[in-house]
């Protein structure tokens, strides 16, 4: 269910609602009874799961060897490279 962010006109009041798509918008501030518009919000962001992108003290493009003791492709010192895959 989508989350709705609103804003008073009298009051300035904002707050969010979790509202089904085909809920009518809300009309009257919850705090002074004022009317309310509905504001347009970012959206929603997504994330990516798998591989080490998402593991913490990993970071996409940094060398292994801070991690592991050596780079991805098995030298022991640091390469300036981006990952090879031939882990």
């Amino acid at each position: 269910m989508p989350t709705y962010e609103y804003e008073c006109g009298r009051c300035g009041h904002r707050f969010e609602r979790m509202q089904s798509i085909t809920d009518a918008p809300l009309e009257r501030c919850p705090e002074c009874d004022g009317e309310i518009r509905r504001l347009v919000s970012g959206g929603a962001g997504f994330i990516i799961k798998g591989g080490e992108a998402g593991r913490p003290g990993s970071h996409a493009g940094d060398c292994a060897i801070e991690q592991r003791g050596q780079t991805c492709c098995g030298r022991e010192e640091r390469c300036d490279k981006p990952p090879c895959g031939g882990r």
